[in-house]
């Protein structure tokens, strides 16, 4: 909790059920594999600008206040994720999948549930 991943190399890491609440990443390597299932990651509050997020499955993670912004979250798996308060501007969303994440404003998504 708290630390400081400046310019951390985080390839193939596996973050599960990790507290890295008030996280400092920026410059870090982040072709993360942030394996949050099994009760989800606690990123709160962490700084994740401009991050390699690309296909990181990060289910259930808590991503409350984080700042995405200019993040690759691209075929990104956020499901059922709490982003409320998140900074996702200029992030890459495309194919990520938010079915059931609490979105910035609070609001539930279904973007990728089965239909």
């Amino acid at each position: 909790m708290g630390v400081d991943l400046e310019k951390a190399d985080l390839r193939q890491a596996d973050l599960r059920r990790a507290d890295l609440s008030l996280s400092f990443f920026w410059g870090s390597t982040s072709e993360v594999g942030l394996l949050a299932n099994g009760g989800g990651s606690n990123l709160r509050g962490a700084n994740l600008h401009g991050a390699n997020l690309e296909g990181a499955n990060m289910t259930g993670a808590d991503l409350e206040g984080v700042d995405l912004s200019r993040a690759n979250l691209s075929g990104a798996n956020l499901q059922s994720a709490n982003l409320k308060g998140a900074n996702l501007t200029q992030a890459d969303l495309r194919q990520t999948n938010f079915c059931n994440a609490t979105m910035p404003d609070g609001a539930e998504s279904r973007t990728g549930c089965p239909q």
